[in-house]
């Protein structure tokens, strides 16, 4: 089955199953994904979707903001074109980086998160309101999250995506996931801890889900 919305051709991948509602979302691939029961009709899952067109618009808003961070090369919150030159060096200028053709820009940007996550984890560690002991830090790539805390372990995990974001997102997710380490919950004794170094935490959180 397919769909039009806003002159873009969907294909509507269809799960029947158990469950009493019609649930719908909107994947990478862009393809919209239902599940519903055996005793739908089509007829009902199209006027679903019909009803459901502005949640679908959003959704695809972002996955195309998502693809643009996947596609294109970001550093810091801002957008680079890689120019491959005969230089030593890597070399940031305004909207382009220079890099030798040697140089592998994927491991470099690693680097620099483990780098940058590092520093940024030490600065924020020594201004944090509570006395915590030091977390042990892992960077690696997470779909769905953007920082996860093991208060067993005493471990904060940071979404390598960040190094792409700008810093100021870092810095609210270290002081997200290091809050976990006073309240392992949502509370909100949790948010009020957050807002002492993040003021506008609410914003922050929106923008980097929104990748505004």
């Amino acid at each position: 089955m397919k769909v039009e919305i806003e002159g873009q051709k969907l294909d509507v991948i269809i799960k029947r199953t158990m469950t009493k509602r019609i649930n719908m979302t909107i994947k990478e691939d862009r393809n919209i994904y239902i599940t519903t029961n055996h005793l739908v009709r089509n007829k009902d899952i199209l006027n679903f979707i019909e009803d459901h067109k502005k949640f679908i618009i959003k959704s695809l808003s972002l996955r195309n903001k998502q693809k643009e961070y996947q596609d294109s090369f970001y550093y810091l919150g801002k957008k680079y074109d890689i120019v491959y030159l005969n230089t030593k060096e890597i070399i940031i200028a305004d909207t382009k980086i220079f890099i030798n053709h040697n140089i592998d820009i994927d491991k470099w940007l690693k680097k620099e998160a483990n780098r940058i996550f590092k520093e940024e984890l030490d600065k924020i560690y020594s201004i944090f309101p509570i006395t915590i002991p030091y977390p042990n830090l892992t960077i690696r790539n997470m779909k769905t999250r953007w920082g996860v805390c093991n208060v067993k372990t005493n471990r904060v995990t940071l979404n390598f995506s960040l190094i792409k974001r700008n810093i100021k997102y870092l810095d609210y997710v270290i002081v997200h996931e290091l809050s976990h380490l006073v309240h392992a919950n949502h509370s909100k004794d949790f948010w009020k801890l957050v807002s002492i170094l993040v003021p506008d935490y609410k914003n922050l959180r929106k923008e980097l889900n929104n990748y505004e």
